[in-house]
């Protein structure tokens, strides 16, 4: 009983300074309406909205047209009478109206969504999808009552684009079929309808719904999707159905196909078309690919509670490629047992070669690096690490892509220790994600991370989302220790799996999942225009104490190591954690116990590389 009454003390100091966090009004409200809680927890007042999605659609090879028809059954889990139904068709991006990050070229644009017919609830509205962007609300005659359902049933069509980015045409026969069909947009607690348009930049934010998808496509054409495959059986044909079979249960690629046979057609069925079919429940997105000629591999990895299936296609003598199962099967395995040590939640993955270097739920469409495989393999690191985040948190990339970008950074860097040692992964990561920010003294460098993500752009974005917010776990990562950190990191993701996190969520989940009061470090890493940028100011020695005084310029909470230089040039490195900045995050005082004359100290931040390096270093 001591030990509960203790809790329950820490826990009302925890929720007590976590107050001490700004909050905008709307985020404010939701904890007032108790959807969440202090504690970082859904408040017991917590909901979020559903759908279940019934998908029919065709890919005409030849026109390059998607077509489809749906039947939405939505619950209104709000506590709230919704008189407008928000409908989001992301592939809008490509019409020539609509609003977009960045130049385009015209093999780019395309004439977006015609809906044929939309009808809710047996009625049907008179829509001219038009003027549509990527996201528009329908005002419905009859409101949708709280905890009620209602049946959304669309027809559509829209062409695919020449050009293949995160979608479109990969080459003449080969497609990427992602956003690909009308959603009901996230209707939430803190913002109502998300009614952001889609730029190009930032990413998505869907709810978790159950995807029920009938897909057909042209003979010797193969599909790969989000989900489980239901009916091989009805699709290839018996070598092929075999060699798929034994891939769900093999440790070794198999090759199941390969271009000589696709092209041979003795792959799939020869009816003129074949129905592919796949199903995935509490996802939050649906995708799929399609060839006649890629080559198609497969193995599986066996993790604690399942065998998850591995699978690749992509263009014959694609040299990255050709490991790109093996890559995935270790990856998936080292995920689940390592960092962020929970298991694979999903039973595939599949990497298709195309363009993007984009997730999406059990998918990857990566561009081939045949040149830097060491490249090409931190590609499928990442973008496979997005499987915890966002998909298996639900996060709001478009707002907040720290929280998935971020941690998909600080993942590739953890898992390249692994697999091409300390020194290669930090030179990769120094490299590749701080040098450029960290030498571009430019104000956009400088806003605070917990900036609406739609509210920066160019470098300035790609910094906020990628680079310091990794930074800022891996300092975490430092100050708690390994243990407290994945302690913490658990309880965040044990309170919202499958749900729809913020990032206070995240900072008061780690709050009581750690046992600390990490606001200073939210505030510090999160809320601030800091940099890294450290300074020896002073150096005195006392007998056989050293005492460095250090001043903080840039204001990040780092950790760094003293590397201290003897006059008989014997060198001694001592490692101190972001504690240091706790109590005053400008000057820090370290006193070194030391046994002979020293030289001189230099600071050494590591992967925290330092705006002015050069006064870093101080002789006695």
């Amino acid at each position: 009983m001591k030990k509960l009454i203790l809790g329950l003390l820490l826990m009302t100091s925890w929720q007590f300074s976590a107050q001490e966090l700004y909050m905008p009004r709307n985020i404010k409200k939701a904890y007032d309406n108790e959807t969440r809680d202090l504690s970082g927890a859904p408040g017991k007042n917590y909901w979020q909205n559903k759908g279940v999605y019934y998908v029919e659609v065709k890919v005409d090879a030849n026109t390059k047209v998607i077509s489809g028809k749906e039947t939405i059954i939505y619950t209104n889990n709000s506590p709230n009478d919704l008189h407008d139904l928000a409908v989001r068709f992301v592939n809008n991006l490509h019409k020539p109206q609509s609003p977009r990050s960045g130049f385009v070229s015209k093999d780019f644009l395309s004439s977006g969504l015609d809906i044929k017919s939309f009808i809710v609830n047996g009625e049907k509205y008179e829509v001219n999808s038009d003027d549509w962007g990527t996201v528009e609300k329908v005002k419905l005659t009859t409101a949708l009552k709280a905890k009620s359902k209602a049946e959304i049933k669309i027809e559509w069509e829209y062409p695919l684009s020449v050009q293949s980015g995160r979608e479109g045409q990969i080459d003449p026969q080969t497609f990427y079929v992602a956003y690909s069909f009308p959603r009901i947009s996230v209707y939430d607690d803190y913002n109502g309808w998300d009614m952001l348009p889609h730029s190009d930049r930032q990413e998505f934010y869907n709810d978790f719904n159950d995807y029920n998808f009938a897909i057909s496509v042209p003979k010797n054409y193969v599909v790969w999707a989000t989900g489980n495959f239901l009916n091989p059986e009805e699709v290839l044909q018996p070598e092929y159905l075999k060699r798929y079979k034994a891939s769900l249960k093999s440790d070794k690629v198999i090759h199941i196909a390969s271009e000589s046979e696709m092209k041979s057609e003795k792959v799939t069925r020869q009816n003129k078309w074949n129905v592919w079919k796949f199903k995935a429940d509490h996802i939050t997105d649906f995708c799929f690919a399609l060839s006649n000629h890629y080559v198609w591999d497969a193995a599986s990895v066996q993790l604690k509670t399942k065998r998850v299936s591995v699978q690749a296609g992509y263009q014959n003598n694609a040299k990255d490629f050709e490991h790109y199962v093996d890559w995935m099967r270790y990856n998936i395995d080292w995920f689940s047992r390592n960092w962020p040590g929970v298991e694979y939640p999903y039973p595939v993955m599949t990497a298709i070669q195309g363009y993007a270097d984009m997730e999406y739920p059990m998918m990857i469409n990566d561009t081939s690096i045949p040149d830097d495989l060491k490249d090409a393999r931190l590609t499928a690191d990442h973008e496979i690490a997005h499987t915890y985040f966002p998909f298996y948190m639900g996060i709001n990339e478009t707002r907040y892509a720290f929280m998935d970008e971020g941690w998909a950074t600080t993942l590739e860097y953890l898992i390249g220790i692994d697999e091409n040692g300390e020194k290669a992964a930090k030179e990769f990561y120094q490299n590749f994600r701080v040098k450029k920010w960290i030498n571009d003294p430019s104000a956009e460098q400088d806003q605070p991370i917990i900036t609406m993500s739609t509210q920066v752009s160019g470098a300035g974005y790609g910094n906020n989302s990628y680079v310091k917010a990794s930074l800022s776990y891996l300092a975490l990562k430092d100050y708690l220790g390994d243990e407290v950190f994945k302690k913490a990191l658990h309880h965040y993701m044990n309170n919202w799996n499958g749900k729809h996190p913020i990032p206070w969520d995240f900072f008061y989940s780690m709050n009581t999942g750690s046992g600390k009061d990490l606001n200073w470090f939210w505030n510090n890493w999160f809320y601030t225009n800091n940099y890294i940028d450290l300074k020896v100011n002073n150096l005195t020695q006392n007998n056989n104490l050293l005492t460095v005084n250090i001043e903080n310029v840039g204001g990040f909470a780092i950790p760094f190591d003293v590397v201290v230089t003897y006059k008989d040039n014997a060198m001694e490195k001592l490692h101190f954690t972001p504690s240091v900045w706790e109590k005053n995050q400008k000057r820090s005082n370290l006193t070194i116990p030391i046994t002979k004359e020293v030289k001189s100290v230099f600071l050494d931040g590591g992967l925290f590389m330092d705006y002015t390096p050069k006064d870093n270093m101080r002789s006695i």
